[in-house]
C-alpha cells in the first residue's frame, strides 16, 4: 500500500465508513477481514479510517466477503476509491479550511443539490458583494486578502449549476433570507435579481416561505442537501460550532429527506416565488 495520507478528505473519510458498515453487518472484526485479504488488521483500520487507499480488486474482494450483493452500492463505492484525480480545490489545501475544500469535492460529485435557509441566501446563488459583505462580518478580524480568497472560492463552487453539464438545484428559501440586508440596498437589490435570473434555468428551482404562513415550525429545517449516484451514498451537510458537518446515516438521511420535502411542501409554486422575489425587488 501507499504512504498513509496526512489529511484524508471528507470523501475518502466516507468510503472508509461505509466499508466499516459492509464488515460490522457481516458481523466480522478487522483481524478477520485482514485475514481474508492476506493484510494486517492495521491496513484495515488505515482502509476504513480513510488514511490509506484501496484498490478496485481489493475492495470487490472485501465486498464478497462481507457477501454484499448490492452491485449497485460495490460500484458506487469503487468510482470513489478510484477516481483520484483532484479538482479545482485541491490548489487551496492550505490556504483555505478543510471543511470548505470537502464541501466544493461533495458538489463536484453530486448527482443533484438541495438546499434549505432562512437566515441567508444560500452559497450557490449569492453574488460576489453578498459573499463579501458575509464573510467580512463573519470574520471581522481577518484581512481583507483572506476574505477575497474564501469569496473566490465561494464563487467557483457555483460551477455545478453554470457549467455546461448542471446537476439540478432546489432551493427552498424562507422569506426572512431574501430580506435581510446582509450588505447596503443596491447589493441587496441586485443579489435578488441574481436569485431570479438564476430561477429562469431549466435545472434551477427556487422556491419561497413566506413570513405570512400558519404553523410553519420548520425553522430548523437548514440543510445542503448533496445527493449521490445512490440514495445510501447521499450526504447533508449542516453548520456546527465549528464549521460544517457531514451527515451520512442512513436514517438521518431519511430524516432530512424527509424534512426537505415537508418545508417545499408548504412553499410557493416555483412560478409565484419569482413573482413574490420580484416584490421584494421593487421594494428596494
Amino acid at each position: 500500500m501507499a504512504g498513509l495520507r496526512r489529511e484524508p478528505t471528507a470523501r475518502q473519510v466516507r468510503l472508509g465508513a461505509e466499508l466499516r458498515k459492509l464488515r460490522n453487518a457481516a458481523g466480522l472484526t478487522g483481524r478477520e477481514a485482514a485475514a481474508a485479504l492476506g493484510v494486517s488488521s492495521a491496513q484495515i483500520n488505515q482502509i476504513e479510517s480513510g488514511l490509506s487507499g484501496v484498490s478496485e480488486k481489493r475492495l470487490r474482494h472485501l465486498a464478497a466477503n462481507y457477501g454484499c450483493s448490492d452491485g449497485a452500492l460495490v460500484d458506487a463505492l469503487v468510482a470513489m476509491a478510484t477516481n483520484r484525480s483532484g479538482g479545482w480545490w485541491e490548489k487551496e489545501r492550505g490556504r483555505l479550511p478543510t471543511p470548505f475544500l470537502d464541501l466544493a469535492e461533495l458538489e463536484h460529485y453530486a448527482t443533484f443539490r438541495w438546499d434549505v435557509d432562512f437566515l441567508h441566501v444560500p452559497g450557490l446563488l449569492q453574488t460576489e458583494a453578498y459573499a463579501r459583505a458575509l464573510f467580512s462580518y463573519v470574520n471581522p478580524e481577518f484581512p481583507q486578502s483572506e476574505v477575497e480568497r474564501w469569496v473566490e472560492h465561494r464563487m467557483r463552487r457555483r460551477v455545478i449549476i453554470e457549467r455546461p453539464d448542471p446537476i439540478p438545484y432546489e432551493a427552498v428559501i424562507h422569506e426572512a433570507a431574501l430580506r435581510i440586508r446582509v450588505g447596503d440596498r443596491a447589493a441587496a437589490r441586485a443579489q435578488l435579481m441574481r436569485v431570479l435570473e438564476l430561477s429562469e434555468a431549466a435545472h434551477v428551482t427556487v422556491r419561497v416561505i413566506p413570513f405570512d404562513l400558519d404553523g410553519f415550525a420548520g425553522a430548523g429545517s437548514v440543510m445542503v442537501y448533496a445527493g449521490a449516484s445512490i440514495p445510501n451514498l447521499d450526504t447533508v451537510v449542516r453548520d456546527g460550532p465549528n464549521g460544517p458537518y457531514f451527515i451520512d446515516a442512513a436514517a438521518q438521511l431519511d430524516r432530512y429527506r424527509t424534512l426537505f420535502r415537508r418545508v417545499e411542501a408548504v412553499s410557493l409554486e416555483p412560478e409565484r416565488s419569482r413573482e413574490f422575489i420580484h416584490g421584494l425587488a421593487k421594494e428596494l
